[in-house]
């Protein structure tokens, strides 16, 4: 199987303008993800709408395609990007590029999704919540969350905490279940992210601004697998003064 890492880019953020360009520890963000998963892939190609981050990744030898400023999500960007791009990938895998420290076995793990099983159409990454996480952290909204069924196959992501226990006082949900956060990562069959790109947004979808509900709501199935790994988004400029911070204590 061959395996292709698209990462979505846009500089008009509106929390952080301009964050893939943005320093840490001496190399731009875009360029600390692009790094991180090359080894990874067959190919890997950053999917941007503007010309000063296309400019950087050419900058530092990467591998580059303009888009549309009128996507709607990352998969949109996605799918333009791989048939600017051709070839005959099996596998695309749409890498966040607010995460400069993705790590390797990561990106293993859900190619693992596909070479085990040939059948798999779409995969994603999720995390278990720890008791150090706290209730806080569960019941965050902005970190959805996700239930399988017994094949790791994802049956609902919601902002809500689920399951709900019954009976269990919320301060001991950590203790008495193992509830599963979704790290937004996602690996399509070339085929599937065709089909999924020209769905229109389902009921769930809008109710809970969730894309992925999209894909299930219309019988798509989403294999999960499991990283331990915490990953270490950028989202606002106080997350990339923390990951300054997390980068001089580890000397990444």
């Amino acid at each position: 199987m061959k395996f292709l890492g698209i990462i979505p880019a846009r500089y008009a953020s509106t929390r952080f303008p301009g964050k893939p360009l943005a320093d840490i520890g001496g190399k731009m963000m875009i360029q600390r993800v692009y790094e991180q998963v090359k080894p990874c892939l067959d190919d890997v190609w950053v999917a941007t709408d503007d010309e000063r981050i296309a400019e950087a990744v050419r900058g530092f030898g990467g591998k580059v395609v303009l888009t549309s400023d009128q996507h709607r999500s990352g998969t949109d960007r996605c799918l333009e990007a791989v048939r600017t791009i051709g070839g005959d990938f099996d596998v695309i895998i749409n890498v966040q590029g607010d995460e400069p420290f993705i790590q390797p076995a990561q990106i293993q793990a859900l190619k693992d999704c596909f070479l085990n099983n040939d059948t798999t159409e779409l995969a994603t990454l999720i995390k278990p919540f720890t008791e150090a996480d706290g209730l806080t952290a569960l019941t965050n909204p902005n970190s959805p969350k996700v239930v399988c069924n017994l094949k790791g196959e994802a049956m609902y992501f919601s902002r809500s905490v689920i399951p709900y226990l019954r009976g269990v006082e919320p301060e001991h949900w950590l203790q008495r279940h193992t509830f599963f956060k979704h790290i937004g990562i996602y690996a399509y069959k070339s085929k599937t992210l065709a089909e999924i790109a020209a769905l229109p947004q389902s009921p769930l979808e809008l109710t809970e601004s969730l894309e992925q509900l999209r894909w299930l709501e219309n019988g798509y199935t989403i294999q999960t697998a499991v990283t331990d790994i915490e990953n270490l988004a950028v989202d606002t400029p106080e997350d990339l003064e923390r990951i300054r911070q997390y980068l001089t204590e580890k000397n990444v």
